[in-house]
């Protein structure tokens, strides 16, 4: 019984021990933060998915407190709004960001390219991109494993079976870029929404030679340049047999998509063309 006793003692004497040294401890190195970081961090989604450049939404957080502008700090996933309430809780103007959306620079779909091979392996366009190898024969198009789909934090991304490529929700999307990071061929990018979600880009990153191009794929861009030559705002490049539309020039006139000779151009969301009128008929002598 003395025995059971004195252990019960001495034991609770080493707990009242640890306890006050862990007290003096956490009192030695505590390390006072400034409440606003909390108010700021309940503000942001949580996800941590690193579209603002920042390890997390904490280190974010922090980052506009410490800030003597807010100009360089934007938090792709959240509404104007939150970063206007932000703004008022660091004491700093927050500036408007115009809203981004992944796309895909490929339309390489199953009915467009041929199959060169089937791969059994692991369904991971990681591992195929480091083998060099791929079920199509082009080296800069789209995998097709999804890795870009299960990167993304936000469900903003599904496989289409019957294209074999990966499609971006639209109303989801954040333009985080946790996609574009886990693509290992780096053929996602992220572009101005634009308004009411319309835009222009050049759905390839292909840069073979034009014959070769469309051997891999029939909707390649072959870097003829007519796009180049349409462009009344200076707002395209060809370089390396390829075609790239700038957004940030880009005045969506759709010129570059009507002389397009494969469609690589897309221009999702515009309205439907109106078909050109036909000629009249000529009047008989």
């Amino acid at each position: 019984m003395n025995v059971i006793l004195t252990s019960i003692i001495v034991l609770g004497i080493i707990g009242i021990v640890g306890a006050a040294v862990l007290y003096v401890v956490a009192q030695r190195f505590f390390v006072k933060e400034d409440p606003r970081i909390d108010q700021v961090e309940a503000l942001l989604p949580g996800a941590n998915c690193g579209g603002c450049g920042r390890s997390g939404c904490r280190d974010f957080a922090v980052a506009c407190v410490n800030a003597d502008s807010l100009d360089a700090l934007s938090c792709p996933s959240s509404s104007t709004e939150t970063m206007k309430k932000i703004g008022e809780i660091v004491g700093l103007a927050a500036s408007e960001a115009k809203p981004k959306i992944a796309v895909l620079k490929c339309n390489g779909s199953c009915d467009l390219r041929p199959s060169m091979a089937r791969f059994e392996g692991a369904p991971s366009c990681a591992v195929l991109a480091s083998l060099g190898t791929g079920e199509s024969p082009c080296p800069n198009g789209c995998l097709g494993c999804g890795d870009c789909v299960a990167a993304c934090p936000w469900g903003a991304m599904k496989m289409n079976r019957e294209t074999g490529l990966p499609e971006v929700i639209e109303d989801k999307c954040v333009g985080c870029g946790a996609c574009a990071k886990a693509c290992p061929r780096q053929i996602i990018e992220l572009r101005y929404k634009g308004p009411r979600g319309m835009r222009v880009y050049v759905a390839c990153s292909n840069k073979e030679k034009g014959a070769l191009a469309m051997k891999y794929c029939k909707a390649a861009c072959i870097g003829c340049s007519k796009c180049l030559k349409e462009c009344p705002h200076g707002a395209i490049t060809v370089a390396n047999n390829l075609s790239y539309i700038d957004f940030e020039k880009c005045k969506l006139c759709r010129k570059c998509e009507a002389v397009c000779p494969t469609h690589a151009i897309l221009a999702p969301n515009f309205p439907v063309r109106k078909p050109a009128p036909a000629p009249a008929p000529k009047a008989e002598a």
